[in-house]
């Protein structure tokens, strides 16, 4: 009889009536509560080290180091610079000197972060150029169609303002949802301020009482000033 015959044996014998088979291993093979499954299975840090193939931790200690503050002197005193910045300053400080090498890395570098910016600020102007026209063109469509039941692209292509001459794009309203809901809000109580004066000036005109005339006026120039107060939170 066989090692692994003799515990099934045993098992059979420790529990009558039980039958080993599918889904039923002998009571002696079974894992105990709190034992794992693969105790040679994967060690701590395998994960690290999968993730680590694709050289995150190098680009995380490149990162640290550059932008790791050094003690470095600045005329009469110390001051603390990123390390990338002490690099930068040492070729620039070298290129002035007259190192043709330096002079051609720190032109180099120079050049390449123009030629990024320029390429950004490209692709902005250019998005915003189609946001533009592609509001401006869905509202007419909307407009020709009746539809009033559709909110309004925030911000609104009339509050995208684009200056060919200059290649530069501003806005004059609000730029997120967050930011229309407050500026619907303060055009409301501008328009409430406003109708104010209306009716106080309405209301001088028929008064005869010189100091109901006092009062209205002084209530004119309280809501000036809360009007002007307001409109300097609004945009241009």
């Amino acid at each position: 009889m066989s090692k692994r015959d003799r515990k099934l044996g045993k098992a059979l014998k420790a529990r009558p009536g039980y039958e080993v088979g599918y889904a039923k291993p002998p009571v002696e093979t079974r894992f105990k509560p709190g034992q794992s499954g693969n105790p040679n299975g994967r060690p701590k840090g395998a994960k690290n080290r999968q993730r680590d193939l694709r050289g995150e931790r190098l680009k995380e200690i490149i990162r640290k180091e550059a932008y790791r503050t050094i003690p470095l002197r600045d005329g009469d005193r110390s001051v603390m610079i990123p390390m990338a910045q002490a690099v930068m300053r040492s070729i620039a400080v070298n290129a002035a000197r007259g190192q043709h090498r330096a002079q051609r890395l720190f032109a180099e570098l120079v050049a390449s972060v123009e030629a990024a910016d320029r390429h950004v600020h490209e692709r902005w102007v250019e998005t915003m150029i189609g946001y533009k026209l592609h509001w401006e063109a869905e509202l007419r469509r909307r407009e020709a169609l009746g539809i009033t039941d559709l909110p309004e692209p925030v911000p609104h292509p009339d509050q995208v303002v684009v200056d060919p001459r200059a290649d530069s794009v501003k806005f004059v309203g609000p730029w997120t949802p967050e930011e229309k809901a407050e500026f619907d809000r303060l055009l409301r109580l501008r328009q409430f301020l406003l109708g104010r004066i209306e009716e106080f000036r309405t209301a001088l005109e028929t008064e005869g009482d010189p100091e109901e005339v006092a009062e209205l006026e002084k209530g004119i120039e309280a809501v000036r000033k809360a009007l002007r107060r307001l409109e300097r939170l609004l945009p241009a």
